[in-house]
């Protein structure tokens, strides 16, 4: 599995990283993050609202940081 973080590097797009990672670690999943901060590659998503999470390649979330237990009900769909 990856997940990509889209976003400038802004403190929203650290703090979802970090929500990703604990979601992650609590349903006991290893995956890849990648943070994607170039503005081209992150409009060839469509998503024009930061900080997004895409899961392979599927924007499942853009223009909010979730917390962690959200991110782990989309991971348990995704799975």
């Amino acid at each position: 599995m990856i997940i990509k973080v889209l976003g400038s590097g802004c403190k929203n797009c650290v703090t979802l990283k970090e929500n990703t990672e604990a979601a992650l670690k609590t349903l006991g999943i290893e995956a890849e993050i990648v943070k994607v901060e170039d503005f081209k590659d992150i409009m060839a998503y469509g998503v024009m609202q930061t900080p997004a999470l895409v899961i392979d390649e599927k924007v499942v979330s853009f223009g909010k940081v979730l917390k962690p237990k959200e991110i782990a009900g989309i991971l348990e769909k995704v799975r």
